[in-house]
């Protein structure tokens, strides 16, 4: 079958190698060249990345709907479009055109978790799995018709990293499925429930700011789902301390919710709104991730410790 390619981080990156074993890519489509780094330099996506290593062509439009990019598609003349984690809408023009339709690789069990960030909030919300669906493409955002998913569990201890790794693996095998059945007619185009969905917002920087007034399992959570990135964090003192690993403990103390009200030489049990966080590894700003013993060689932490009252312009 022959197949243009749309996408973009690391996410899409398993899916694009599971096309090129086993269907022509005649095309891959990705977000334009960016500056990263601390010397600013140009870098290339990782779909630009793993298309180049196989010396397919690459197509970087600012933006897609440009009628002169329109035409370059049609040139390329794709029997199916496989977008995953591309970052543009996709006019109707190019929606209508290819043979199969353009389907999409999302990473939530849908109709749930539409939008940009699904794999994060599955974990922040307490999900106990999560999966990949593949689905027709429209013009709303992750509405059209589904048809193929893969359900996968989501750890006790997973994060918004592991979790990802997971589903980008897991989409390729079901794409190629899909992909099977759209040749051989026996797709079947299941309607999703509106009813039943809920929005992803994108993540900022701003959601990891831990509230200490919520219970210990909600930040838990949010640090897990929040892990590697934007990370969930605090203040201590007038530092910013981001916090990679805690458990929930089934007790509380009478103090203030951001208090540290126990202190051992490889945790910091803090209180919440319901139940102490134990602190297992943390990261100091300026200092790279470690485990709290380590931490508290170098910083002095006394019971009654308030944490998140200070300068938040650190981060």
């Amino acid at each position: 079958m022959r197949v243009v390619f749309m996408g973009t981080p690391d996410f899409a990156v398993p899916t694009l190698e599971a096309l090129i074993e086993k269907h022509e890519v005649v095309g891959v489509v990705t977000q334009p060249d960016k500056r990263k780094g601390r010397g600013k330099a140009m870098a290339f996506s990782p779909v630009k990345e793993k298309a180049l290593e196989h010396e397919i062509p690459v197509y970087q439009p600012v933006k897609v709907r440009e009628e002169a990019f329109v035409q370059v598609l049609r040139e390329l003349d794709p029997e199916v479009i496989v977008v995953a984690a591309f970052g543009q809408i996709l006019p109707e023009s190019i929606l209508n055109m290819p043979k199969y339709g353009c389907i999409n690789v999302h990473a939530s069990l849908l109709p749930k978790y539409r939008g940009a960030a699904p794999i994060q909030w599955s974990v922040i919300d307490g999900e106990k799995e999560t999966g990949v669906t593949i689905m027709y493409m429209e013009k709303g955002l992750d509405t059209g018709d589904m048809i193929e998913h893969v359900v996968v569990p989501i750890d006790a201890k997973e994060t918004g990293e592991s979790l990802h790794d997971k589903l980008a693996v897991a989409g390729g095998p079901l794409l190629l499925d899909v992909l099977a059945k759209l040749e051989n007619g026996t797709a079947v185009r299941t309607p999703q429930n509106d009813a039943d969905s809920c929005y992803a917002k994108m993540l900022t920087k701003d959601l990891g700011k831990i509230d200490w007034n919520k219970d210990a399992a909600a930040i838990e959570r949010l640090i897990r789902g929040l892990n590697s990135w934007p990370s969930a964090y605090t203040a201590f003192h007038d530092k910013t301390l981001k916090i990679w690993d805690a458990d929930v403990e089934e007790e509380s103390s009478d103090a203030q919710p951001g208090t540290v009200v126990k202190v051992t030489p490889d945790a910091l049990y803090v209180q919440t709104g319901k139940n102490l966080l134990k602190l297992n590894e943390v990261q100091i700003q300026g200092k790279k991730r470690m485990p709290v013993k380590a931490f508290l060689l170098g910083h002095k932490v006394e019971i009654g410790t308030l944490l998140g009252q200070d300068n938040e312009n650190n981060r």
